[in-house]
């Protein structure tokens, strides 16, 4: 997929939010999960969604579905930096046997060593809320905008990232929710062992 960019960067100044409680709930039979999105803007402005974030969140969607098809849990991430997807990954837990590759750590490492200076003016596009390990690399790297294609199915570190002022951009994707409710629904023990749970 090629994507045109005018190596202009979105203004990484965050809004102000309001969060809304969230029951923390996520859906084993595949069902709907009882539960306010995040993040809430308590002001009329439009989100600051880039032009480009569709496109580059479809990129993260094509790294789950190929998580997906090799029997892995459908999550997809891309680092992108100055317009530059800088790595592409997917979760590959069950598929290297490993117990942190998640979507956003693959794509991490897939993006190399960087400088400090380039995790600083990027953005994480990941198919699902990021959970507490991915929003702790997140942090840990001080990359400053995270666009997630939703939070229906799971609710990860969204209030984490933006209590520390990254700016967590929710696209509300039917796309990717279908992804993960269908495999909850199919592999449950999979899923639970991806987030932790018995």
């Amino acid at each position: 997929m090629a994507i045109a960019h005018d190596g202009a960067m979105p203004d990484l100044a965050a809004p102000d939010y309001q969060l809304r409680p969230a029951r923390r709930r996520t859906c084993r039979d595949g069902g709907s999960a009882e539960h306010d999105p995040l993040p809430r803007r308590h002001d009329t402005r439009e989100p600051m969604i880039d032009s480009d974030d569709a496109s580059l969140l479809e990129l993260a969607i094509e790294q789950a579905r190929i998580g997906r098809d090799e029997g892995g849990v459908p999550i997809g991430a891309v680092l992108v930096a100055d317009g530059r997807v800088l790595g592409a990954g997917r979760n590959r837990r069950v598929q290297d046997g490993s117990a942190i590759r998640h979507g956003e750590t693959d794509a991490l490492e897939r993006a190399g060593r960087q400088p400090a200076s380039v995790y600083r003016r990027s953005t994480m596009y990941t198919t699902l809320s990021p959970c507490d390990m991915c929003t702790g690399a997140i942090l840990l790297y001080g990359i400053p905008r995270v666009v997630i294609g939703e939070n229906r199915t799971f609710v990860g570190g969204e209030e984490l990232l933006l209590s520390r002022g990254v700016e967590v951009v929710n696209l509300d994707s039917a796309e990717c929710m279908e992804l993960m409710r269908a495999f909850i629904a199919e592999h449950p023990e999979i899923w639970n062992e991806d987030i932790g749970e018995d």
